[in-house]
């Protein structure tokens, strides 16, 4: 298994039937590592594999399912698409986004020797939202596979103390959360507080987003701009560098992003905090 980016590329609208109208939807082509979602029963998986009538996903514990091809069936970065085979496949074995010369991971670590299939543990990594797992996803793919550790979105983080609770925790099902804008005084840092559990860490950066813990440089800049917190952050963050749409912008700062070079300081080490503490039971006490 290799660390997987997610990569997008668009050909011209599909159409979708609805009621006595026809609403054009995006076209992606089904790249391996793309990151899709099943709209019908919420399964999400990189793609592995497609051809015109049928994709192959795999999630995050390794398992396979493959799904009929059709015009509004999955979604793509919170976007309803079509599927399409991508024009020039990927030989199969070619790491999609994984390893430097030396042969390092992108978070800078050593691949283990293939373990084969391995049943995930009963330790989570709980991030905020689709965009999170992606990142760690493209830079710690490889790690996370090595230590069988599955990252689970929460899709927000407003009920964080009632998820932990039906969670249960226990030395053996250790819980690691990451938080944006993990700062004094922010409704993430009394979300935070309000969780107090030995096994569970909830850490996380001090931005906003996600999306602004990516380094500027990737796009040749020196900061990421400034949005007013009345304005949606993804919106205004788009509208500001200059993308057409939160889509657009998400797609090209996902597809720049290679290894935790391209990443803030504070989210390599959230993350790292996080992967030690849902290993923990491998450490002897």
């Amino acid at each position: 298994m290799v660390s997987r980016r997610s990569r997008f590329e668009v050909s011209g609208p599909g159409v979708l039937s609805s009621g006595s109208g026809r609403r054009a939807i995006p076209v992606r082509k089904a790249v391996p590592g793309l990151l899709v979602e099943v709209v019908s029963d919420g399964f999400v998986g990189a793609v592995v594999a497609c051809d015109p009538r049928r994709v192959t996903l795999e999630d995050r514990r390794g398992r396979q399912r493959t799904f009929t091809l059709s015009p509004g069936a999955f979604m793509v970065d919170e976007v309803a698409v079509e599927l399409r085979p991508a024009a020039s496949p990927t030989p199969p074995g070619t790491p999609v986004g994984g390893t430097d010369p030396l042969g390092r991971t992108a978070s800078g670590s050593v691949p283990a020797a293939d373990q084969g299939a391995r049943t995930a543990r009963g330790s989570r990594l709980w991030v905020e939202g689709i965009h999170d797992a992606e990142l760690l996803e493209t830079v710690w793919g490889d790690d996370l596979r090595a230590a069988a550790v599955v990252v689970e979105p929460l899709h927000g983080a407003d009920d964080l103390s009632a998820a932990v609770r039906v969670f249960r925790p226990a030395p053996h099902r250790r819980l690691g959360i990451l938080l944006d804008h993990l700062v004094p005084g922010s409704k993430e840092s009394r979300l935070a507080a309000a969780v107090d559990h030995p096994d569970v860490l909830v850490v996380g950066h001090p931005f906003v987003d996600v999306w602004a813990a990516i380094d500027p440089a990737v796009l040749g800049r020196t900061s990421w701009p400034e949005v007013p917190r009345d304005e949606a952050y993804k919106d205004g963050f788009a509208r500001r560098v200059g993308f057409a749409d939160r889509y657009e912008a998400w797609r090209t700062l996902a597809g720049l992003v290679r290894t935790w070079d391209d990443l803030d300081r504070s989210l390599i080490q959230a993350v790292e905090r996080l992967l030690d503490h849902v290993t923990a039971e491998d450490q002897p006490r």
